[in-house]
């Protein structure tokens, strides 16, 4: 991850981290320019899932079979058994 100065531009380092949680990080930056030397906090924070993990895939699909009405979820059984890979 590459970080600018936020006064000069030029790059800058992280020279320390603090996790406030699992997705909230705050970032204790410097500017490498020794003519600069500005020194700031940025952060770095989780925004929003892409694509779902493999390893969480069987509970969103049982708690999604759980969310339909019965007669949908009846349907889906249906459908899932004629369409069943051996």
């Amino acid at each position: 991850m590459r970080i600018y100065c936020t006064t000069c531009g030029h790059k800058g380092r992280i020279n320390s981290r603090e996790e406030v949680t699992r997705t909230y990080v705050k970032l204790y930056c410097q500017c490498l320019d020794a003519t600069c030397g500005h020194t700031w906090v940025s952060t770095l924070a989780f925004s929003h899932t892409l694509r779902p993990s493999a390893q969480h895939l069987d509970t969103l699909i049982v708690d999604r079979f759980r969310s339909m009405p019965a007669d949908q979820q009846q349907e889906l059984v249906k459908f899932l058994k004629a369409h069943a890979v051996a």
